[in-house]
């Protein structure tokens, strides 16, 4: 169960609707949730005046959209750098799942624009959930895992698992790419892919804990992209990614270039995936 959810919202609405969507789900609903709305530093009072006034509308709407009970909400305006406050908050809260926004930029552009989400996927050890400005919010029925055989993949099955036990009529989509740039795997299972040993063991999981309604994608070559592409082709409503905390402790409060672009299957999936996406740690 996520107890602790934390929604950071710049006054588009997705994000909202994200978790309207989640919290239909029994595996949400007893979470209480924060709504955080950051500020940026203005160069005189009256800009910061000015802004503080509209982040608190955006704010105050933000928290009167939300489908839940207003006293497990908890609202937050904050000043300084968005990306820091972000967080510093989840830290603070301890919260098990931020949900916010993304423009899906590239590395480099998500670098050079400041991106929030970028630095904040970058630098947090807690799961994300990241709706892009230009992916449309609908109802989960098609529930995707990107399986590996990392902890974070497994923490990935084990979510996927329990949001389509509770979701009447929803398909759990259970995919494994094997990383091979060539192309030429010697172990190639697009054609069955229920004989791919990660799925098997996947699959065996799911059916032990009761998923009737599933499907298995297998195949290979670079998994950012294939990920993507099976996720469009089967119209996927949540694509569920591990995604390892980037940084060690001592190295949370520095900048660090090369790990901010980054070039793992989750960077990738989390500029060009078209619908939502949560990144397990």
């Amino acid at each position: 169960m996520i107890n602790k959810i934390l929604v950071a919202v710049a006054g588009r609405g997705l994000c909202e609707q994200m978790f309207n969507m989640l919290i239909e789900i029994p595996y949400f609903q007893a979470a209480s949730v924060t709504v955080l709305h950051v500020v940026p530093p203005q160069v005189s009072s009256e800009g910061m005046s000015a802004k503080l006034e509209e982040g608190g509308k955006i704010l105050a709407e933000a928290v009167d959209s939300l489908k839940v009970d207003p006293k497990k909400v908890n609202p937050r305006l904050k000043q300084g750098d968005p990306k820091d406050i972000v967080c510093q908050v989840a830290d603070e809260e301890e919260s098990e799942l931020i949900i916010m926004g993304s423009r899906g930029l590239g590395k480099l552009q998500a670098i050079l624009e400041n991106s929030v989400s970028q630095y904040v996927f970058q630098l947090t050890s807690h799961p994300m959930l990241l709706v892009k400005d230009d992916v449309y919010v609908k109802k989960i029925r098609r529930v995707m895992v990107a399986l590996d055989s990392s902890e974070e993949g497994k923490n990935s099955l084990n979510m996927g698992i329990s949001f389509v036990n509770q979701i009447p009529g929803a398909e759990l989509i259970l995919s494994h790419l094997k990383k091979d740039i060539s192309g030429k795997s010697s172990q190639d299972y697009t054609a069955d892919a229920e004989k791919d040993p990660v799925i098997v063991e996947a699959l065996k999981e799911a059916k032990r804990k009761g998923i009737q309604k599933y499907r298995c994608v297998s195949g290979s070559g670079k998994p950012g992209p294939e990920i993507c592409k099976i996720s469009q082709e089967l119209n996927v409503d949540l694509l569920i990614v591990g995604s390892p905390d980037r940084r060690p402790s001592s190295a949370k409060s520095l900048i660090d270039l090369d790990r901010l672009l980054g070039d793992s299957a989750s960077d990738y999936v989390r500029v060009y995936a078209n619908c939502p996406v949560l990144l397990v740690r």
